[in-house]
């Protein structure tokens, strides 16, 4: 198994099944970073990663938790997965779905650790510890993909009427400062030049400080501060925002930012006031975000854009319906996740009234899905068309590919110089199907 740039591991490779660990992770970005943290961690106890949770003496499933399918699948692979591992060896869940019903994978033989900085520590002695309030310590040297995430802050202090998060999660805590730059500093060093910043509500980071700092203060921190050291040899991603912090502040700090990547993914959910009332969010949330991405264009005129929306809440009528769709149909989106509304046991929202039948919600989803489609052939044929210089972030080479700031992955007509994880400029001169075809500087684009 590919560990990825950064590890250099002193231990010797183990003979031993007892030696050798298998992880598993299902979920969102923050569950990734964490798993690759937790490989590190192993991989500096002197274990190695194994090909199959059969060839392993430590079996990890890292749960997801956030919808019931997701929650479904996690009891799935903790069944399988505690069926097929060998003799004396260990199953252990982690995740929101452990922290939330840690009885349930209990019941199927698996060993449920919430906390997964203790796990990192104790990896074939996993303790039961319940996470405290402090960050937790996790930490990465490398990434096992070019591009990398950089996690700011955990938990969530909203609650949102729909959301198991927080319960799984805690309360906000962030990062400090200090430890964020010395490891995108990590990063860099192991090739890395895109950093994709992650948490569980990035909103909250800093709330939490004496003094307190502000999400977009950390962002204009980094953007300084890196340039400062690597120019523009680098940039940095922002991850989901909530609406709540489309704040003139953060147009300041995008104006002014030199490495931001030209893209924003809002978590918006609905557009319709009475819903968003419901939810627990604020009813002038798509006025917020309005507002901000007419901003926003005047800095960025080529705009990647992304939201997720979530269709079928309890109470939510045609009408209600209508306005989310008549939002989105004028919103300069480049893409959205669309999903129903899943009924998560322990959270407000499953016991509202209006409950709609599944039915309902999953013909929802798709109408609002076909509308953000359109946008995102839209968006893509424009920027296909345009000619202009894009900066790319080399994934894969010969053939050679990658992502471009405004989040569209493309394919080279030609092999460009550069290394894996490197910045790299390009022309975009055509679509091939879902990809932006782009043309390394200096080369004639292919008919």
């Amino acid at each position: 198994m590919d560990l990825g740039p950064g590890l250099c591991y002193a231990a010797p490779m183990p003979q031993t099944r007892s030696d050798r660990f298998f992880l598993q992770t299902l979920g969102c970005k923050v569950n990734q970073y964490e798993s690759r943290a937790l490989t590190e961690a192993w991989g500096r106890a002197g274990l190695v990663p194994a090909e199959t949770p059969e060839a392993a003496g430590l079996v990890v499933l890292c749960t997801c938790t956030v919808t019931a399918r997701a929650a479904a699948e996690s009891r799935r692979l903790a069944r399988k997965f505690v069926r097929e591992a060998s003799p004396g060896a260990t199953v252990v869940v982690t995740g929101c779905a452990a922290a939330v019903a840690p009885e349930s994978f209990a019941a199927l033989g698996a060993v449920p650790v919430p906390d997964k900085a203790a796990l990192a520590r104790f990896p074939l002695a996993p303790p039961r510890t319940p996470a405290g309030p402090a960050y937790p310590d996790l930490a990465l040297s490398g990434y096992d993909r070019a591009r990398a995430l950089l996690k700011i802050q955990d938990g969530c202090s909203h609650r949102c009427s729909y959301c198991i998060v927080p319960l799984a999660r805690g309360a906000s805590r962030s990062r400090p400062v200090a430890d964020i730059l010395a490891e995108a500093e990590r990063l860099i060093a192991a090739g890395h030049r895109e950093l994709g910043l992650t948490g569980i509500n990035l909103g909250h980071f800093g709330r939490d400080m004496t003094p307190p700092l502000s999400f977009w203060e950390l962002v204009a921190l980094l953007d300084r501060e890196l340039a400062a050291r690597h120019g523009d040899t680098v940039r940095l991603r922002l991850g989901s925002l909530d609406p709540s912090i489309l704040t003139e502040a953060g147009l300041t700090v995008l104006a002014q930012a030199r490495l931001v990547c030209p893209h924003l993914h809002i978590s918006l959910q609905s557009a319709a006031p009475a819903v968003l009332t419901a939810m627990g969010r604020r009813p002038g949330d798509a006025w917020a975000v309005s507002s901000f991405v007419d901003g926003i264009g005047r800095i960025w005129p080529r705009l990647g854009l992304g939201c997720d929306i979530m269709a079928g809440f309890p109470g939510e009528t045609e009408a209600d319906h209508a306005i989310t769709a008549a939002f989105l149909a004028a919103l300069p989106l480049s893409y959205a996740h669309v999903f129903p509304y899943s009924r998560r046991p322990g959270t407000r929202a499953a016991a509202l009234a209006g409950q709609l039948p599944r039915e309902v919600k999953t013909a929802r989803a798709a109408a609002l899905r076909e509308i953000a489609q359109g946008q995102a052939e839209r968006f893509l044929n424009t920027l296909a068309a345009s000619g202009e210089t894009v900066t790319v972030a080399l994934e894969r080479l010969a053939p050679a590919a990658g992502t471009i700031g405004q989040y569209v992955d493309c394919r080279f007509t030609a092999e460009p110089e550069g290394s894996l994880g490197e910045l790299v400029r390009a022309t975009g001169c055509g679509r091939d199907g879902d990809l932006l075809l782009v043309r390394p500087q200096n080369e004639a684009c292919a008919p």
